[in-house]
């Protein structure tokens, strides 16, 4: 398998859940009220999964090893391009996170923000995607050897193996928290 390939498989199953997303907040917008841990979920899978994980494959590993290149010009403004939008998806989501916190306190009004963000990752992130599968990625396989792109895909496999790490070692220290508040 080449490195692009890994990553446009985790776009295969971002897609599945934004789809998911979707068809969710199409049935419950005209009910005028969100299940907050749909909303947890939704972020939890965009915060670890498709930024965290997937972005930081792409940003920590594969960007970095292109900046190493003499890229083209239109190469280059489409990395950085890449990188402002995945900046992009990650203040989305804090906004999304900022509203739901407000709703759950009681404020009603922060439903429609709730909404709004959830439609704007929902469009937002199949463009990007297609961008990447469709015209960045394809052009980037250029710049790396057969070798090259073994060394890249072998760096995601260990990437992800310290993922599942990360995110509970951050379950565990929150909760460490949550029980010294205790009185």
């Amino acid at each position: 398998m080449q490195a692009r390939g890994s990553l446009m498989i985790e776009h295969r199953l971002i897609e599945r859940m934004l789809s998911s997303i979707k068809n969710i907040l199409t049935k419950i917008e005209s009910k005028q009220k969100i299940d907050p841990v749909f909303v947890d979920t939704a972020v939890d899978f965009i915060q670890m999964y498709a930024d965290r994980t997937h972005h930081g494959k792409e940003e920590d590993i594969l960007f970095r090893e292109l900046e190493k290149k003499s890229m083209s010009d239109e190469d280059r403004q489409i990395m950085a391009e890449l990188t402002r939008e995945h900046a992009f998806g990650r203040q989305t989501t804090r906004a999304l996170i900022e509203a739901t916190s407000r709703y759950r306190n009681g404020d009603a009004a922060a439903l429609p923000d709730i909404f709004e963000k959830l439609q704007i990752l929902v469009e937002f992130y199949p463009k990007h995607i297609e961008k990447e599968d469709k015209v960045f990625f394809p052009s980037s396989k250029a710049y790396f050897t057969d070798e090259e792109d073994q060394a890249i895909l072998a760096k995601f496999l260990e990437f992800d193996q310290k993922m599942v790490h990360e995110k509970y070692i951050s379950v565990v220290e929150s909760f460490e928290k949550l029980a010294s508040a205790y009185p």
